[in-house]
């Protein structure tokens, strides 16, 4: 199955000088190359320019010296002027390589930045391959034209400019006989402009929903096989793959029709003059060596024009990169400090407090109390999700959160820990509001472990040591150690240097669940969230890690967000969330006295895992199963 189609911002304004700008301000760390670069590009301009007047001058002196003329002067000149171009070109393809390079880097580096500081939201709408596609095939062609263009930009310009001057010295008429094609060359750019950029817009937009197909399907590949869905994807990818067809081929069609356009004007200007010059040079008001020289600057004239039309296509569907990197670059989070936060931080930072009973923010680091407000919060969809839910935690508590899929479980760790923000009431902190509190700070005083672990490339250790950067190997293989994980690690061949491979590949399910925990354990976190951590391992595994959780757990805020209620019987509160609101509330052993719902689920699962067991003895040896 092809991947959703992803939140695209449209673009419908013609050339955007403001965006190239923005654009442009990468190339500022690099002035001294970009210096040099338009130097070199008019030095080759004005070596370009300057050639054809050294071949009339030949020319007329053949004409006039015939046999008696001293060629030396003339070579020493062309050789001259040769090695000038040749050295110019050399230096200007270095420059410009080292800023396509540069540009390309930072412009990615400041994309991944952004990306770190985005809200969940962002991510919601935008698959992984779509983002991808803008941070490599976007970045490379934005990088290609800020060097290459900006070169043939300032070499067009000189090199038209000499060419018009050295026309107008030799021959004011047929100058402007030339010239006169501009006014038509102007217009059939406008002509051009809108039709390219639509048509890169679309091969762009639809660039970046093949990158995320592709990521989608590559992920799920197993999925795809065990339900032998190759034929039906393709079908569903090959839309996506006609629709970048069209779009490329209008695209490149009118391409194909401007820079043609461009030429054949240029060609009607070159033979106008060369009608005209012939007759002024058979009625001797210039010379052969003149109208020659007069033919070689048409010819040139138009060679910057062609090249920078090139370019000017180029820029057309660049723009549409542009706007979509620019964008990527420029998004700013939906959740993000507030201006009186990030005053108190610099405030604070400023008064130079080592106080470690001081946050970032200058207010307490400890959390005593987390409570809910009359919290409701709704999707940008619409749903409504929770609401009007209140509830208060004690440090130390742990909070188990049980109940049907949907019923807004997950959503209040969301708020908890501001990936998302409520749309009413609020969620605080020792009675402050977290809006009011750093993210980061709040955020560095979480510990999270998912029901589907995600490993990064690397090591055991590496991977444990994410939670805190700074620890030792001693202090890691002590959290590997509280969680019961040590002793798979160390059975591992290379042990803590095992390599997990890509996503944890190379390890089960639990070892990589025992392996985040292990590393929110070293974050030593003042609240952990478990959402379903225990809910895709098996029986040992599961086993292991509750041997670990009370010593986890102890004297630390956590919330459990559990589909075995096995799990939960220790929680010092068990809420039953449905519909966004508590319908039940108490321990184990309370809610169980109560017979309502928790007792019915609880039962239910209880005769599910015991006639699970049976079958598995029956499974083993029927003689052994249970009277």
């Amino acid at each position: 199955m092809t991947a959703a189609v992803p939140h695209e911002e449209e673009y419908r304004s013609r050339f955007d000088f403001a965006i190239w700008k923005r654009l442009f301000a990468f190339t500022r760390p690099y002035r001294k190359d970009v210096r040099w670069l338009i130097t070199f590009a008019i030095g080759t301009a004005s070596v370009d320019a300057t050639l054809p007047l050294l071949t009339r001058r030949v020319v007329d002196d053949v004409v006039r010296l015939g046999s008696a003329i001293r060629p030396l002067p003339y070579v020493l000149a062309y050789v001259a002027l040769a090695t000038m171009l040749a050295l110019c070109v050399m230096r200007f393809i270095v420059h410009a390589g080292r800023i396509r390079t540069h540009v390309s880097h930072d412009i990615r580096e400041a994309g991944f930045e952004n990306l770190q500081r985005l809200s969940f939201s962002f991510f919601d709408q935008r698959p992984v391959g779509w983002l991808m596609a803008r941070m490599t095939s976007d970045c490379e062609r934005l990088s290609n034209i800020l060097a290459w263009g900006v070169l043939d930009l300032f070499w067009g310009t000189t090199l038209m400019t000499g060419v018009s001057v050295a026309m107008l010295l030799l021959d004011w008429r047929l100058a402007l006989l030339v010239l006169a094609v501009v006014p038509v060359l102007a217009v059939v750019s406008a002509m051009f402009q809108t039709r390219i950029l639509g048509t890169a817009r679309i091969v762009r937009k639809t660039n970046s929903r093949i990158t995320a197909a592709f990521n989608e399907s590559i992920m799920g590949v197993r999925t795809t096989k065990v339900f032998a869905r190759e034929r039906e994807n393709l079908g569903e990818f090959r839309v996506l793959t006609d629709e970048m067809f069209s779009a490329s081929v209008r695209n490149a069609l009118l391409s194909a029709l401007y820079l043609p356009l461009v030429i054949s004007i240029g060609s009607v200007a070159a033979a106008a003059a060369l009608a005209v010059g012939g007759h002024a040079v058979a009625v001797g008001t210039i010379t052969v060596g003149t109208l020659i020289a007069f033919l070689s600057y048409a010819r040139q004239f138009f060679d910057p024009i062609q090249e920078m039309a090139h370019w000017f296509a180029e820029m057309q569907m660049a723009q549409a990169s542009a706007e979509r990197v620019m964008g990527l670059v420029d998004a700013v989070p939906e959740i993000r400090d507030s201006p009186e936060v990030r005053a108190r931080i610099a405030a604070h930072a400023a008064s130079g407090s080592s106080d470690p009973q001081l946050a970032a923010d200058g207010l307490p680091d400890l959390i005593s109390s987390l409570t809910f407000e009359n919290v409701e919060f709704r999707y940008q969809d619409g749903e409504t999700v929770l609401t009007d839910f209140d509830l208060e935690v004690r440090k130390g508590q742990t909070i188990a959160l049980v109940g049907p899929t949907g019923g807004g479980k997950t959503t209040i760790i969301s708020l908890l820990c501001r990936f998302y923000e409520p749309t009413r009431g609020a969620v605080r902190a020792d009675g402050v509001d977290l809006r009011e509190r750093s993210l980061g700070w709040l955020q560095s005083q979480l510990g999270v472990v998912l029901q589907q672990p995600h490993l990064f490339s690397g090591t055991i250790l590496e991977n444990i040591r994410y939670g805190r950067l700074d620890a030792s190997a001693e202090e890691i293989e002590a959290a590997a150690r509280t969680v019961d994980a040590h002793d798979f690690v160390v059975a591992l061949p290379d042990g803590y240097a095992t390599q997990v491979g890509e996503g944890g590949s190379r390890l089960s399910t639990g070892q990589k669940q025992l392996i985040s925990f292990a590393r929110a354990v070293l974050a030593d976190p003042q609240i952990l969230v478990m959402d379903e951590a225990t809910s895709s391992i098996d029986t040992e595994t599961e086993q292991r890690i509750q041997r670990g959780l009370a010593r986890v757990l102890a004297g630390r805020t956590s919330f459990v967000i559990a589909h075995r209620l096995s799990t939960i019987r220790r929680a010092d509160r068990i809420l039953l969330i449905d519909g966004g609101r508590i319908v039940e509330d108490g321990t184990h052993q309370a809610l169980l006295a109560r017979r309502g719902r928790y007792f019915e689920l609880y039962t239910r699962q209880s005769l599910e895992e015991s006639g699970r067991r049976e079958n598995d003895w029956d499974a083993t040896d029927p003689g052994l199963a249970p009277a």
